[in-house]
């Protein structure tokens, strides 16, 4: 497994399992077989409602805490200075740990960004305090970023966001690069949970990607995870089925050409897949998180 240093030093692994829209019930079995294949990061939140059974999975394993790299994220409810750190003690009590590796903003939350910014100043606090080992964000978009570096004192390490080759946010990707904000990209295969009115077919269909996955005896899935390591982001792709797993951590031994990856680059359609950033109000989007 790759690994990618974030920008205070802490190594992670470049490729990791997600568990969004994975039942609690099927979760637990699903990080068990991950850990199985080699995966290392385990990316969870705190709005998915299955962060007890990722810990039980990792706790019941061969593996020690420290070779798992958790990642967890606060929910727009929990925002705010004082309700930061409960969600982030939440958290904690649910993974069963003392320390999260990574725990990040779920949404930007445009509509009451005060409360995002007073969310952030919690992360660095638990920072500070070694609660945590790094701090990032997800779903932030330029103007975001830039109003919340304004005001921060620890650049964010991570800013989790949809990319895939349809959808590529080369602009929010560039400014990240520009302060130092890994990029890690959610639904990295893209076109398969998203594109409902079906305009723009699957990306696992594309015929340019199919050509590469041929040329280099690999399926589709592995030249779009591959292209996006290659490019330096952070991937956590989704599944519950093993041999599936086994499949996309299946990409550390082929490199695609610098023209197959101008040839994905050039797949970018701008049309995005989840809900606009802008959308997501505490009206629309607000659920409470239960404790532990």
């Amino acid at each position: 497994m790759e690994t990618i240093t974030l920008n205070n030093g802490v190594e992670m692994p470049a490729l990791g399992l997600g568990v969004f829209q994975t039942p609690p019930d099927e979760t637990r079995d699903a990080v068990r077989a991950a850990l199985g294949c080699g995966y290392r990061l385990i990316d969870t939140a705190a709005a998915y409602g299955n962060e007890r059974q990722v810990g039980e999975a990792v706790h019941g394993s061969d593996l020690s805490r420290s070779e798992v790299f958790l990642e967890t994220k606060i929910w727009i409810n929990d925002y705010g200075y004082n309700d930061t750190l409960r969600g982030f003690e939440k958290s904690a009590r649910k993974l069963g740990v003392d320390q999260i590796d990574l725990l990040i903003l779920h949404q930007a939350l445009p509509s009451a960004f005060d409360r995002t910014l007073e969310a952030y100043r919690a992360l660095e606090a638990l920072l500070a305090n070694g609660k945590v080992r790094a701090i990032g964000v997800s779903n932030f978009m330029v103007e975001h970023l830039t109003t919340l570096l304004d005001r921060c004192t620890v650049v964010p390490a991570v800013n989790q966001i949809e990319v895939h080759p349809y959808f590529q946010q080369r602009e929010v990707q560039d400014f990240g690069a520009e302060h130092g904000i890994l990029t890690q990209a959610w639904s990295p295969i893209g076109g398969i949970t998203f594109y409902r009115d079906g305009s723009h077919g699957r990306t696992l269909d594309d015929p340019v990607i199919g050509a590469f996955a041929q040329a280099h005896g690999k399926s589709p899935v592995q030249v779009m995870l591959r292209w996006g390591l290659q490019e330096g982001r952070s991937l956590i792709p989704k599944s519950t089925k093993p041999t599936r797993m086994a499949e996309n951590i299946d990409v550390f031994d082929f490199e695609l050409s610098p023209d197959e990856i101008a040839a994905v680059d050039g797949l970018d359609t701008g049309r995005r897949g989840g809900p606009e950033p802008d959308a997501v109000t505490l009206e629309a989007y607000g659920r409470e998180i239960p404790d532990a």
